[in-house]
């Protein structure tokens, strides 16, 4: 061996087969935890893009209503005054027709176009602007406003109502009055549906509340038909109705109120029978205002 030889071999400590295994431990672990790093933006990255997305549908379902709205209203406040007029000369009509036949039609067109005149100021009241005047408030709050809403309507269709929450719940920030009425027109659908099923069976709605993180949720479940097929997709747009009364504004009114709030409303046909509505929102206000027509 040369000295330059014995040399070179002296800089240096020879690797052993243990400094290679360790070695590869080390890389092992790293490519491991850059793994799951990779993996866990790809997770996040994903839940953003889906709250973009729900947060890109939101906005243009609002710029739709308020479209739509500003439609409706203008429509209205043009129908508003000759209905006023043909009420008015009904009731005159009525009024100096004393107990006759014709009295009897004069006030049937009177009743007529008071009811018109109702759907007209549905119209007016779902194209305002939706501004929720937030304030902090025991979770089950709102649920127990609704059911106490509609607790002579559910008396008079033999209906049981229930509220499902604790006495002492969570506090949340709402507007307590519009989610009271979105849980409302829910209460009042299910109503309905079990009214014409015409089933034997005592109808029952019930409200149960649950705060689960930074989201609190309200499902209002029933025992009547169930929601028929294909009408989930369609069931929010404004003016869209099965019913063979009414204008079809409640759900769209729901969709509304949900979307001020900045949560997400569910419905779905159990499978034991009736159907579930689920409104979901943060627990924490959020800064949404839904556009509309003054």
């Amino acid at each position: 061996m040369t000295r330059a030889a014995a040399g070179g071999a002296a800089l240096g400590p020879s690797v052993t087969p243990e400094d290679l295994a360790e070695l590869m431990r080390a890389f092992n672990s790293a490519a491991g935890e850059l793994g799951q790093t990779h993996e866990a933006l790809r997770s996040e990255v994903s839940r953003l893009k889906s709250e973009l997305n729900e947060a890109n549908v939101r906005l243009e379902r609002s710029r739709r209503l308020a479209a739509l709205g500003e439609m409706a209203a203008g429509i209205a406040h043009e129908v508003r005054n000759p209905l006023a007029a043909i009420a008015l000369h009904a009731e005159m009509l009525r009024d100096d027709l004393g107990a006759s036949e014709e009295a009897q039609t004069a006030g049937k067109i009177l009743r007529a176009a008071r009811e018109l005149d109702g759907v007209v100021g549905d119209v007016l009241r779902f194209a305002r602007e939706l501004a929720p005047a937030v304030t902090v408030v025991d979770a089950a709050e709102p649920a127990r406003r609704a059911v106490a809403t509609c607790q002579m309507l559910a008396v008079a269709a033999g209906v049981e109502l229930s509220v499902d929450a604790a006495p002492a719940f969570e506090d949340v920030e709402v507007d307590a009055g519009l989610v009271a009425q979105a849980l409302a027109n829910l209460i009042r659908n299910a109503i309905e549906a079990i009214g014409e099923e015409g089933s034997a069976e005592l109808g029952r709605v019930g409200i149960s509340v649950e705060v689960r993180g930074e989201m609190v949720s309200y499902a209002v479940t029933d025992n009547g038909p169930g929601l028929p097929e294909g009408v989930v997709e369609r069931m929010f747009n404004p003016f869209y109705t099965t019913r063979q009364t009414g204008c079809g504004l409640g759900l769209a009114m729901v969709q509304r109120i949900v979307d001020a709030h900045g949560g997400r409303v569910d419905a779905a046909s159990m499978d034991a029978g009736g159907a579930r509505f689920v409104l979901t929102l943060p627990v924490r206000a959020q800064a949404m205002v839904t556009e509309g027509v003054a």
